[in-house]
C-alpha cells in the first residue's frame, strides 16, 4: 500500500474479503487482472467515484508484476469500458509525486497533470481528450 495509501499497514485474508464484498454489495465498478498464461493475480482497477460524468481511476499491482506493461493495458481497457458502457465523458487520477514509474504509465496513455491532487504529496492528472 506504500505507493497508494497513506495508511501503510498489511491486510489479513479476512478484510480483503470484507473489502471485496462491500465493493459487490455496492455494485463498485472494480475489475481484478488476472494473468493469462498463469492464472496469477496481478492487481485491482476501479472507478473510485464517478463525479459529473468523469470517472475517477484507481489502480494497484502487485509489486512482482509491475513493470511488465499490465498498469498500461489495464488503464485503456477501463477508459474504453467507461466512454462505451458508461458514457463517461473524461477520467482523472491522482498520484504521489514520488512515483514516477506510475506518472510515467499514466503520460503513456495520454493523462497530463492537473495541478496538486487529494493530499499534498499527491499530483491530480486529467485525460487529454
Amino acid at each position: 500500500a506504500k505507493m497508494i495509501s497513506h495508511e501503510n499497514r498489511i491486510f489479513t485474508y479476512e478484510q480483503e474479503k470484507e473489502w471485496v464484498n462491500e465493493k459487490l454489495k455496492n455494485d463498485s465498478y472494480i475489475f481484478s487482472m488476472i494473468e493469462k498464461s498463469t492464472g496469477e493475480y496481478i492487481g485491482n482497477i476501479e472507478f473510485l467515484s464517478i463525479t459529473n460524468n468523469i470517472g475517477e481511476i484507481g489502480i494497484a499491482i502487485t509489486a512482482n508484476k509491475q513493470n511488465m506493461h499490465y498498469g498500461k493495458e489495464a488503464l485503456k481497457r477501463i477508459i474504453e469500458y467507461g466512454y462505451n458502457e458508461l458514457n463517461l465523458e473524461g477520467f482523472e487520477l491522482n498520484v504521489y509525486d514520488i512515483n514516477a514509474r506510475a506518472i510515467h504509465c499514466y503520460e503513456n496513455v495520454g493523462f497530463i497533470k492537473n495541478g496538486r491532487g487529494k493530499e499534498e504529496d499527491d499530483i491530480h492528472m486529467i485525460l487529454k481528450k
